[in-house]
């Protein structure tokens, strides 16, 4: 069953939790991390895109980001922007985007569980990525951003984060995006031992987003277990920090893509190729051409719209990965029509997030630097659960969570 425990976090003063809770570090890219973090020395982009610190041309990869990212953290606790708890506790962390309102629990999850498989996965992870992610954990000694999980959810666990959030709250901001967040800290040792004790009994939980931070802090874990002779199985470094959401609350926004050519064909003679595996019509606009069910696709090409329909039996519906919409593009017209085999190393095909629109698609086409779009229908939490649960993979760049968490909110020590 799945173990949690609270944590003595380092958390903003209040009065600056605004100014330091930021996007997280893989959301932004270096020179989009220097400009949000412009003249605001409390972002704790200062430590997860700790770069921005660092002459414009180095490599993010570089030992000194590293260092640069420990010793801002240090420096946050030493001038006491960040304080640390007296005692563990457990947090409630809302999240309210256009309406959407979403309460995960902030809490140390299990090394062992993730090592077990009882936090299960459904993305592959890059090595080169594991590598950034373990050299950040073991050089500021923290989990600095948390890891995005989801279990089913149980009446008797929204009962008493109901009850949590009927208190005053320990944050409450709306960032510059529109997002509001509000944080509820949990010191009731009775609430505390009964939602462990409630988390127990679930067999497993999902790591939504974050496949690379939970790997990398499982891995920093065991490195510590094995470079620790006195190793009790109590050390902090046997958890790493997570928000666990039920799943009915979570919101999947559609992934979509763009690709550079269209692989030697005329406009006409695509068209005709796609028309084996789907119909494709004209559509009057964007708004039109937007999927409002699975299996139904969107594709902008030389300043049209159009909607593919995907055909019966051109799939195998009896299988939870190749049923997906995104399976499904990319098996029946991206692979064979495109010659875009591995999504994750070609580079004429880029991704864009549901949360830019259709409107970046058509920006992405119109401005030369791609040739075609496809807009998808966003992939549900009960086909990443079921994936998860049949041991398989999702492809890559399958689901786009939104909001996404800020990071520095709640900061786990591994000490």
């Amino acid at each position: 069953m799945v173990k949690i425990k609270g944590l003595k976090a380092f958390r903003p003063k209040p009065e600056l939790c605004e100014k330091i809770a930021s996007k997280p570090y893989d959301v932004l890219n270096s020179q989009e991390a220097r400009e949000e973090a412009q003249g605001n020395p409390y972002s704790f982009l200062h430590v997860v895109k700790s770069e921005i610190d660092l002459p414009e041309d180095i490599d993010p990869y570089d030992e000194r980001v590293y260092q640069k990212a420990a010793e801002n953290l240090e420096k946050m606790k030493e001038e006491n922007w960040l304080i640390q708890e007296d005692r563990e506790a457990l947090y409630l962390y809302r999240q309210i985007m256009d309406g959407h309102e979403q309460y995960g629990l902030v809490v140390d999850a299990s090394v062992q569980d993730y090592l077990d498989g009882k936090i299960k996965i459904h993305e592959l992870t890059r090595e080169k990525k594991e590598k950034d992610r373990i050299n950040h954990v073991k050089t500021t000694n923290a989990n600095t951003g948390p890891v995005f999980l989801t279990y089913r959810a149980q009446d008797e666990i929204d009962s008493i984060v109901e009850e949590v959030a009927q208190s005053d709250p320990t944050y409450d901001f709306t960032a510059e995006d529109g997002v509001q967040h509000t944080l509820w800290t949990i010191k009731d040792e009775n609430k505390i031992d009964s939602l462990v004790d409630h988390f127990e009994q679930i067999p497993y939980t999902y790591v939504a987003d974050g496949h690379h931070r939970s790997k990398s802090a499982a891995m920093v874990g065991e490195m510590r277990k094995e470079e620790n002779p006195d190793h009790t199985g109590d050390e902090e470094y046997n958890w790493f920090l997570t928000v666990l959401f039920p799943h009915e609350q979570l919101q999947i926004l559609d992934y979509n893509r763009v690709v550079k050519d269209l692989n030697g064909l005329s406009e006409e003679e695509f068209i005709g190729k796609i028309e084996e595996n789907f119909t494709v019509q004209e559509a009057a606009n964007q708004k039109a051409a937007k999927p409002a069910s699975k299996h139904n696709f969107a594709m902008y090409l030389d300043g049209e719209w159009y909607t593919l329909t995907t055909h019966e039996g051109s799939f195998d519906d009896s299988d939870p990965v190749e049923r997906l919409d995104v399976s499904i593009l990319q098996n029946n017209l991206l692979t064979p029509l495109l010659d875009i085999g591995d999504p994750r190393k070609d580079t004429r095909i880029d991704f864009v997030g549901g949360i830019r629109g259709l409107d970046e698609l058509e920006k992405r086409v119109d401005s030369g630097e791609m040739e075609v779009a496809f807009a998808l229908y966003p992939t549900s939490i009960e086909e990443l659960m079921d994936i998860a649960d049949a041991e398989k993979l999702m492809p890559p760049k399958s689901t786009w969570f939104e909001p996404k968490l800020r990071s520095g909110l709640i900061v786990h020590d591994l000490e």
